[in-house]
Formats: C-alpha cells, sequence, structure tokens
C-alpha cells in the first residue's frame, strides 16, 4: 500500500500536480488540510482513494478535524493538528492518537516536516506542499508505504 500524504497546500495545487507525478500511482491520497478551496480540483486529477481533513485555514470546509482510517491493519489518525497543540510540541498530538487508538497520527499545521517513533505511536508530518519553513524551505510533502509484513516506510520527498 503507497500512501501520498500532503498538509498546507494553501490553494497552490500546481505543487500537488507535480508531486503527484513525481510518485504515482499510489493507492491512497490523504490532504491533512489547509487545502482552502481547491478540495474539487485536486479530486479531479487523483484517481485513488482520497481522504480530506479540515485546517485552521479551512474556513467552509466539510471535511472532519479528526479521522481514524484502517489501512492493512494500521489505525491511522489524520488531524491538521491546530486542534491538539501541534504548534507547540507534540505531546498533545501522542494523547489524541493514544485515545483513538492509533498506530500511526499523521497531522501538519506546522509547514515543518517530521517522524517522531514513541512509545506506541508514531507521528508523521508531510511538511508543508506550498509554504515550508524548514532549513532550505523546499515544499516537501509523504510516502508511507506498507508492506505485506504490515511493515511501516516512511519518506519524506521534496519537490
Amino acid at each position: 500500500m503507497k500512501i501520498m500524504a500532503v498538509s498546507d497546500s494553501h490553494g497552490r495545487v500546481e505543487n500537488i500536480r507535480k508531486a503527484y507525478e513525481k510518485v504515482k500511482p499510489v493507492d491512497l491520497f490523504i490532504h491533512l488540510g489547509d487545502v482552502e478551496d481547491d478540495q474539487s480540483e485536486i479530486e479531479s486529477f487523483i484517481p485513488c482513494r482520497r481522504e480530506f481533513v479540515r485546517g485552521n485555514c479551512d474556513f467552509f470546509s466539510r471535511n472532519p478535524d479528526d479521522k481514524v482510517i484502517e489501512v492493512c491493519g494500521k489505525k491511522i489518525l489524520l488531524t491538521h493538528g491546530h486542534r491538539h497543540g501541534a504548534g507547540y510540541g507534540t505531546e498533545e498530538l501522542e494523547e489524541t492518537g493514544r485515545r483513538y487508538g492509533a498506530d500511526i497520527v499523521l497531522y501538519g499545521h506546522t509547514h515543518m516536516p517530521l517522524l517522531a517513533y514513541k512509545e506506541d505511536v508514531i507521528l508523521f508530518n508531510p511538511g508543508s506542499i506550498s509554504k515550508p519553513r524548514q532549513d532550505g524551505r523546499r515544499p516537501v510533502f509523504g510516502i508511507v508505504e506498507i508492506n505485506q509484513k504490515g511493515e511501516v516506510l516512511f519518506n519524506h520527498v521534496y519537490l
């Protein structure tokens, strides 16, 4: 299972298009919020299953704030993170993941890529596809792969 995870596109669909062309095909596309008004355009060129959650800039979105999905036997919490203190650290995200029984928490909001293995939950932030804040400020997204043995591999991919 190959999952493409993006966050914080803030209306820059062209970066999502470039990212998708770079890694396609994927089995699942996840947008972790701050898509703004471009969800239908993204859906028009991503042919696989798609999941979206609402970010702090998605004022009129009907997407949920949090969503738990199960993929290849792994429970994954999707959240933008702004309601769980992502801007101040990962402690609340960890606890929220545990409350949901998640193996993995995918989140955005900070515009900073991160992979952290905690006691019983893995935190993965793909960074921002349009307004990155890490050193070098290159747009970044994530690829999560779950193999037949149930092993999960995480990669940050830069445009």
